[in-house]
């Protein structure tokens, strides 16, 4: 077939080829003698049998024109052409994202060699060039989509605490009814066993199961033991990074932990690292793979202001701080990193057993069969200032009681409209991760403050409304702001409300409360363990 047999989709289609391929190649996905291989691979996908132009070689035009800033737009041509011809069942986000990352997997570099980068880029230039090297893979592969993450509500939110990070995650696809029943009708996956495990790089995906062929990792050691660092697909904050264990385990907290998270810091300087809580309601999402998550990014925990300065008289080269912050935060500070595993070990062992019934401190309760079940645990988070480590140990507990059935120190119910979801890491830090769906909601609820009252007359008559969760809370705000502010003010009151209410939910999730008895109890805890307040 030549030129002026094929039809202009198909033209398309073939320039989108060859323009993916230079993309690749002026990223330095692949080499010179990758071009006509990696081209080749594509025709062949896409059942052609030669390319847009194959009188011009394709190492003569590379140089030719500006690069593209995203393989985005040439990869939605070739769907569309995928789609087109049959080779999608669906096009929906679901299908095309396993075809996206198959097509992007032809145009890396083998795991191997991505390793082997790596390590010769640290060897000579140090460990940010290492990371900033392996982050921009990620994103030029499109493992990252920052073209959806683009699109992400992002706002700050004044408060007591300093100013908290608000989002509203739209980066993550949604799937369509018929592909979650048709998900739900597959057995349970049983390779890879989670999205963490090992076995993910290169796998083809399945409607269930995300496709990971432009998945790339890098080998770690954490306290002689093997481990991975990869970059989360949807990065919440700049190079947000998962690091996980090499073997499929389940999430733990122990001394080692905390060993392992010093350990890194001090390879990766650069980077913060942090661990989600062990147990269920205050742990993650994913308890079953031991990991941690991290990246280069000053979350608003950190700037926290010191409130109290402790004093402990056997460890004298450990500072102990408690911090202005909605949930309990001991930070611990030291140059000596030994040191700091042993005093924050040591507080961490003390608190899984401490209870306190005055502020509802239960350390384990009973279970049906009268064994005790631990409540007690710990959000651990490092980061080093200079040649000093820094650690915080935020204080968690997993109780429930018949009148908080979600969790006692949990987003409770009348903040559920919002978020119903766990507080883990990355919220504990002071940056909220808010489900997609509020996007939509926000906005009609702001059209309420806009003048649309025959919205707020429907949620009052009828019960299953889809925004009837909402009408708490848009009375209230009728009653505080009206119904006639202009759009902007409509969206930033809006967004103030949403961010108050954040603060209040890391309120909920804090076991000491910013009161007199809570500072009272907080400081009844650290005693216990040793510490003594300077009141110098």
């Amino acid at each position: 077939m030549n030129n002026t047999e094929r039809t202009n989709e198909q033209n398309q289609t073939l320039l989108a080829i060859d323009e993916l391929v230079k993309f690749a190649f002026d990223k330095q996905m692949i080499k010179v003698a990758d071009l006509d291989y990696a081209r080749n691979m594509l025709l062949s996908k896409f059942r052609f049998d030669e390319p847009y132009d194959a009188n011009v070689p394709l190492l003569a035009s590379v140089d030719q024109g500006e690069p593209a800033d995203s393989p985005q737009p040439m990869i939605d041509t070739i769907l569309d052409y995928a789609y087109s011809i049959g080779m999608l069942p669906e096009n929906t986000d679901t299908y095309r994202d396993l075809m996206d990352a198959e097509i992007m997997g032809v145009l890396m570099a083998r795991p191997s060699e991505v390793t082997a980068d790596f390590f010769d880029t640290l060897d000579r230039e140090g460990i940010e060039s290492a990371t900033d090297q392996f982050y921009q893979l990620s994103i030029n592969s499109n493992y990252i989509r920052m073209d959806r993450i683009a699109k992400n509500v992002y706002w700050k939110q004044p408060s007591s605490y300093g100013d908290l990070e608000m989002t509203i995650n739209l980066s993550k696809p949604e799937k369509t009814s018929a592909e979650i029943a048709q998900a739900k009708l597959l057995p349970p996956p049983s390779y890879p066993k989670c999205l963490l495990c090992r076995e993910n790089v290169g796998y083809a995906g399945r409607i269930n199961h995300p496709a990971r062929q432009n998945l790339r990792v890098v080998p770690l050691m954490l306290s002689g033991e093997a481990w991975f660092l990869q970059y989360s697909p949807y990065v919440y904050y700049n190079e947000h990074c998962i690091v996980f264990h090499h073997d499929h385990v389940p999430m733990q907290l122990t001394k080692q932990t905390l060993r392992r998270l010093l350990d890194f810091v001090g390879e990766f300087p650069h980077y913060f690292l942090g661990s989600n809580a062990d147990l269920p309601i205050v742990g993650g999402s994913i308890l079953t793979h031991d990991h941690f998550q991290g990246g280069r990014h000053t979350f608003p925990i950190e700037k926290a202001a010191v409130e109290q300065t402790y004093r402990h008289e056997t460890r004298e080269d450990i500072t102990l701080e408690l911090v202005n912050w909605p949930m309990s935060v001991i930070r611990l500070r030291a140059f000596n990193d030994t040191l700091l595993l042993e005093a924050a070990n040591d507080i961490y062992e003390a608190w899984k057993v401490y209870s306190d019934a005055e502020v509802d401190i239960l350390a384990s309760t009973p279970d049906a069969d009268g064994n005790p079940v631990r409540h007690n645990t710990v959000t651990p988070i490092v980061r080093r200032r200079g040649e000093q480590y820094e650690m915080d140990l935020v204080l968690r507990n997993n109780r429930t009681n018949e009148q908080h059935p979600d969790g006692i120190f949990h987003p409770h119910r009348e903040m559920h409209h919002i978020k119903r979801e766990n507080i883990g890491l990355i919220e504990v830090m002071g940056l909220a991760i808010l489900p997609g769906r509020l996007k939509d909601e926000l906005d009609q609820i702001g059209s309420i403050l806009t003048g649309n009252t025959a919205l707020l007359d429907e949620l009052r008559t009828t019960a299953d409304h889809k925004l009837a969760h909402h009408l708490e809370w848009a009375e209230h705000m009728v009653t505080q702001y009206g119904t006639e502010l202009e759009q902007e003010a409509a969206t930033l009151t809006i967004q103030d409300e949403v961010g108050r209410k954040f603060a209040e939910i890391l309120e909920h999730a804090g076991v000491y409360k910013k009161d007199e008895t809570g500072r009272a109890a907080f400081q009844r805890f650290l005693e216990s363990t040793g510490y003594q307040l300077n009141h110098k």
